[in-house]
């Protein structure tokens, strides 16, 4: 097709394509992922951002010694949560390989464990890797979104979806109108669920 070699692999998404070459990674030592208690106790020395904002730590139900998972703040479906690299770091590019290794070591766990919570059948992992491609935050981040059968009556429907959720996020923080978001407590009632996941 592309002659892509057996250690290469191909995402492509609408508006972004993705091509990791997994041959790079024997040459890294495996990426050594602490695996940090997710309780409200250490999540506070871990301090997130997120772009320009401050997340607060009772939004992140799961971190790991470069990344972190947190709730959304307008989840299009239940369970959609993000995945970001705890340095901020706008373009994927520009992540190490072991920032790299690790935000995406930390998708899949995050991703199975809400698959089985959500009692979902599939995930739906997306990437907005730039303005042009969507993206409104400039910090990389995974949308990690569990799915069900008829979710949206067109599957691809969610990448639409996706964009406009990310487009009127801009808006709203633009414009610093009073927002229509979920509430803290809403939200960290969510993560505490999550959390209990991890530990």
């Amino acid at each position: 097709m592309l002659g892509l070699l057996r250690s290469q692999l191909l995402f492509a998404l609408p508006k972004t394509i993705i091509f990791l070459d997994l041959s790079i990674h024997r040459a890294y030592p495996l990426v050594s992922r602490s695996r940090s208690s997710s309780s409200k106790a250490s999540m506070a020395a871990d301090a997130c951002t997120f772009g320009p904002y401050k997340i607060d730590k009772s939004e992140v139900f799961h971190s790991t010694s470069l990344s972190y998972a947190m709730v959304n703040l307008r989840p299009l479906l239940p369970g959609h949560v993000l995945v970001c690299p705890k340095r901020e770091v706008k373009r994927f590019v520009d992540l190490t390989a072991d920032e790299t290794s690790d935000l995406w070591l930390t998708a899949k766990e995050v991703g199975g464990k809400l698959e089985r919570y959500h009692e979902a059948s599939s995930l739906t992992f997306a990437i907005q890797d730039g303005p042009q491609a969507g993206q409104t935050v400039p910090h990389v981040h995974i949308h990690i979104i569990p799915r069900k059968k008829g979710d949206f009556e067109k599957n691809d429907e969610i990448y639409d979806a996706i964009d406009a959720k990310e487009r009127e996020l801009k808006e709203k923080l633009d414009l610093d109108i009073e927002r229509k978001d979920r509430s803290g407590e809403e939200m960290a009632c969510e993560a505490d669920g999550y959390r209990a996941l991890f530990s």
